[in-house]
Formats: C-alpha cells, structure tokens, sequence
C-alpha cells in the first residue's frame, strides 16, 4: 500500500485497502502466470468489497533456470519460505551458471476490476542479472541478488536492494506498470460514470 500511495500521489484517487475495508479473505494464486494471477485477485477483490480492485502479481524471471522462479516466486524454497530463503534457493541452483548467462527480469503485471467490466491488466519489467551474493540492505526478496545493466545508466551495476525506495520506483517492474495503470486511469476522468 506504501509503494501504490507513493506511486499514484497526485492522482487524487481515493485508495484504501483490504484491512480498512474489513476484507480477511486471501485469494489463492493458482494461475500459470503473473497476469492470471492478478486478474484473479482484482476480481475477487472488487466481487468482495464492490469497490475497483487493483492487485498486482510479480516476480523473478531467471532465463536459466527455464523462467524459474517466476509465479512461486515467493514460496520459492517452500510455502513459507523467508526471504533469505528463497534467494539462497536460487544462488544455491545458479552456482555452476556463468555471470554472462545468469539473465533475468522482474516481471509485474497489475490487474484493475471495475465493477461491471472486463479486468484491464498492465505489464512492467525490468532486465538484469543474478548476482553471486546478495548487496545492499534496502528493499525485498530478491532485490540484494538483483543487478541492473551496467549499460551507462544512472544505476548500473547494482542491486535493487541498493537503491533508495524513490529510485527503486521510478525504474522497478511495479513503477513501470503502475505508471502505464495510472495513465490508464487519468483517462477514465473523461467518463461521465467515473467523476
């Protein structure tokens, strides 16, 4: 909710979330993909509160591990797994893999239900590497292994984790899709249903 307040500021939406709303309910994720999973949860969400739903599934994308992590990216070492965990599952399994081909991406897709309309559902994401060891104490889950291209740019070649939580937004697979759903979203100011 932190980083969707920080995202959307300035758009004059009125957010609230599933706590204030009295909402206990979890919606299992049992799509094959990131998109399935947060069309799910939007539906439910919206269904249950009669309210728009915004949700959002993400994770690792590691090419050489055939898109491993990818939906489980969160109990990737178990249902339960810790963060620590679950990174040291994929530094475990990547050991004998070269840096040239530890290639990934975090991936997001955020999924809007209106109430009485088709889930509208945007993608974000963001290329980098696996690196050997975890750096940086910022972030989560996988941002400490997470390296951006050394390409040039203002933040290549280091970690997710080692960005601060405004910069992390302006580049990550979340902001990137948040931005395409609030553009999404300014657009419905037009229509008369929605002021």
């Amino acid at each position: 909710m932190r980083e969707f307040s920080r995202i959307f500021a300035g758009d004059s939406l009125d957010l609230t979330d599933l706590g204030t709303e009295g909402i206990t309910a979890e919606v299992a994720e049992t799509g094959h993909t990131f998109e399935e999973n947060g069309v799910l949860k939007a539906a439910a969400y919206r269904d249950m509160s009669g309210l728009a739903a915004l949700a959002d599934d993400s994770g690792l994308v590691v090419d050489a591990l055939d898109g491993r992590p990818g939906v489980r990216s969160a109990r990737y070492a178990g249902e339960s797994a810790t963060d620590a965990e679950n990174v040291d599952r994929l530094l475990q399994e990547l050991t004998a893999v070269p840096e040239a081909k530890r290639t990934a991406r975090f991936k997001c897709v955020i999924a809007i239900a209106l109430p009485g309309e088709t889930v509208q559902t945007f993608t974000g994401s963001v290329e980098g590497t696996i690196a050997e060891r975890p750096r940086g104490d910022g972030g989560f889950g996988y941002d400490p292994v997470f390296v951006l291209p050394d390409s040039g740019a203002p933040f290549g070649g280091v970690t997710m984790a080692q960005l601060s939580p405004e910069e992390k937004s302006s580049l990550s697979h979340r902001g990137i899709a948040a931005a395409k759903a609030a553009r999404w979203l300014r657009s419905l100011k037009d229509r008369s249903e929605y002021n």
